[in-house]
């Protein structure tokens, strides 16, 4: 009987994360979710996080909904004030790049719909309410010399660690350490018990203020999904225990996911909720296989190793690449962490004269993590997929895991290969690709050959205004694009010329991703060139200035503008090619004088695509020039609300029979150039 029950019980929670799913479908796609309509100027609320930036304050403010407010100042706000702000709503930036991370999908898994630009901000009321005791906590842990780290394992906030040190621990695969796990969250509890039951031998009230301490603690970590999973997951594991229900902890996982999607379907954008959860179920699901492994080493990898690979599909879709390290280095972090950090870290809050002690092992953690990512050649690159495809790697991955425990590898050796094949699937691609990045006010564009056989980066695009002095590009757009397209090296640098918005990000370009040759143009070297020189000598990489063409088995990149002119834009290369009859021209920066004498130079007629030089700029794409080429699709790379005017009024009107692609309204551009070209933009 309590079988049937158990059983129904299960088929209960089944169908209801079935539900959950299809009310999750359902809800991605609401357009109008906020209670906001945009034309509030005013608004009242409280603040529930921070975050010190650059250029003053990032709040989280609990008003009528939850707003992203950015503050210009540098007021004296603490979690739980109350405040008054004056500014713009505006809604949070889609992504304008294929395949890349989505600020406005993030920001929805936050339940945050509006960002508010305070133009005037006052503290009504500096009560701090609940978070009191959080903004203590916060104020003692600052006091330390290990700070970051005690933060991270303490609140669950990993911000003040440096970008260079987390990069490394999500190279190696080792990031969801700094997250507080199940793990963490079931050492806090035995600890808190334990001294409980020292205290008291009143079992049901220890539990009662065991549950409300876990509870209190998810809000003093901002209720971050992993946390929010664990102490759901442990709470609702004592409550079984005390009534007495047969049911698998595996189906309460289930069903903590569901309430987690009723509430916020837009979680499912979350990564720290993917890899929670997805890696839970998988351990939970294997668990009596894994406790039949004797010896912590040996068990300890096999854990790693179901982590790995659960996670594999979220590594791809999210990261495009995988380590195959990560399973060995698992070996060495977890424990470090585990049984030594975290527990330190807990003792050193209470007893700062630990704080030095606790520091060496944080330096430890990161020198260790900071060497093993210097092991690229373990990474594997691995071009973005679609829902279906991460769908199969799933099933191919359960199939793979039950088998191991099994003592069958024959589909893991064919899990491998699939990777491999994956990872080497750009040369049985037979399209050639140019993608027109969206990099702001500046050029960046990508031609991809077919069956891999060039890989092409023209410009990199660079900051042009102290607004986006912060920001990128390379780290944030063009590494991770190339990275999405399955490309693991660029066989060519093209640098069209020196001005700071076509080759400003070019050093951390090849200081961050294998590049084989450089090409420039054929004007004297300017300071940014010669940074750049030194840099590629520095790194014995090839560079060559002033060529006629580049070959590339079967296809040839002609560079048109011979001419020396007095000014850096009329300098600028002038590519030219041809490729399944699909004729393109690429202007760069080029000027109407340039363009003369190309046009008295060549003949170059019926265009199918042509890169409007110098961003729609009125020092280019002379009528003459149009008239001449007869360009079929026009694309101008630039930036939103520039401070040029580009595009030029003039030039559009020039361009009136072309059919025109801008950067600034559709995101980032891709021709497909088959026999009939096939185009696709960002935001369409």
């Amino acid at each position: 009987m309590k079988k049937s029950k158990t059983a129904l019980l299960s088929k209960y929670i089944i169908f209801i994360f079935l539900i959950s799913l299809l009310y999750t479908g359902y809800y991605l796609n609401k357009v109008d979710l906020s209670i906001y309509h945009g034309n509030e100027k005013v608004i009242e609320g409280t603040v529930i996080a921070k975050q010190k930036t650059d250029y003053g304050y990032r709040l989280t403010v609990k008003a009528k909904e939850k707003l992203l407010v950015r503050v210009y100042q540098d007021l004296d706000f603490k979690l739980g004030n109350k405040i008054r702000i004056t500014g713009t709503l505006t809604k949070p930036a889609v992504n304008t790049n294929f395949y890349l991370f989505n600020y406005q999908n993030y920001l929805k898994s936050e339940k945050i719909y509006w960002i508010m630009d305070a133009e005037k901000i006052k503290i009504t009321d500096k009560s701090e309410g609940a978070y009191q005791i959080k903004n203590k906590l916060v104020k003692h842990l600052e006091t330390f010399k290990s700070s970051p780290y005690l933060k991270a394992f303490i609140l669950g906030d990993d911000n003040s660690i440096s970008d260079k040190v987390t990069d490394s621990y999500q190279i190696n695969g080792i990031s969801h350490l700094l997250a507080i796990s199940g793990m963490q969250i079931t050492f806090l509890a035995v600890c808190l018990l334990f001294i409980l039951n020292l205290i008291s031998k009143r079992k049901a009230l220890n539990y009662i203020i065991l549950l409300s301490f876990l509870v209190f603690y998810t809000f003093i970590t901002a209720f971050s999904p992993p946390i929010v999973r664990a102490t759901s997951l442990f709470i609702l594991i004592t409550i079984k225990d005390f009534i007495k229900i047969n049911v698998k902890t595996i189906y309460l996982l289930i069903l903590t996911a569901s309430l987690y999607l009723f509430y916020n379907p837009f979680i499912i954008y979350n990564i720290g909720f993917l890899f929670s959860f997805i890696i839970s179920f998988y351990l939970l699901l294997f668990t009596n296989n894994i406790n039949e492994i004797k010896g912590y080493i040996q068990k300890t990898f096999i854990i790693s190793f179901v982590c790995f690979l659960a996670s594999t599909p979220i590594l791809i879709i999210n990261f495009h690449y995988i380590n195959f390290l990560s399973p060995l280095l698992n070996i060495i972090f977890v424990p470090l962490v585990t049984f030594i950090i975290y527990p330190l870290a807990i003792i050193t809050t209470f007893l700062p004269v630990l704080d030095h002690t606790f520091f060496n092992f944080c330096q430890l953690l990161e020198n260790l993590s900071l060497f093993f990512s210097k092991f690229t050649n373990f990474i594997l690159i691995l071009k973005h997929i679609n829902l279906i495809i991460f769908i199969i790697y799933y099933l191919l991955i359960t199939f793979v895991i039950y088998q191991l425990f099994q003592k069958k590898y024959k589909l893991l050796i064919l899990l491998f290969l699939i990777l491999v094949f994956h990872h080497n699937i750009n040369y049985f691609n037979k399209t050639a690709y140019l993608t027109v990045l969206d990099v702001g006010q500046g050029d960046s564009l990508f031609l991809k050959l077919p069956n891999n056989k060039g890989n092409i980066l023209i410009d990199t695009g660079g900051k042009v205004s102290f607004s986006d002095n912060d920001y990128d590009y390379v780290t944030n757009i063009t590494i991770p694009y190339l990275k999405a397209e399955g490309v693991n090296h660029l066989d060519y640098l093209i640098v069209t010329h020196g001005d700071y918005d076509h080759m400003g990000d070019a050093i951390k370009l090849i200081n961050n991703f294998k590049v084989d040759k450089v090409i420039f143009n054929n004007d004297e070297y300017n300071d940014l060139e010669q940074n750049l020189i030194k840099v590629l000598k520095n790194k014995n990489i090839k560079y060559y200035q002033n060529i006629e063409k580049l070959n590339l088995e079967g296809n040839t990149l002609y560079f048109l503008n011979k001419g020396t002119y007095d000014n850096e834009n009329d300098n600028s290369s002038v590519i030219y090619t041809k490729i399944n009859d699909i004729k393109l021209l690429l202007m760069g920066d080029a000027g109407i004088e340039t363009e003369k004498d190309i046009l008295a130079r060549y003949n170059l007629k019926n265009i199918d695509i042509l890169k409007v030089g110098h961003h729609g700029s009125k020092t280019s794409t002379s009528a003459s020039f149009v008239n001449d080429i007869k360009p079929k699709y026009s694309v101008i790379s630039v930036g939103k609300n520039n401070n040029y005017g580009h595009p030029n009024k003039e030039v559009l009107k020039n361009l009136k029979n072309s059919v025109i692609y801008r950067t600034d309204q559709i995101g980032s551009i891709k021709f497909k150039l088959n026999n009939k070209l096939e185009i696709d933009t960002c935001l369409s």
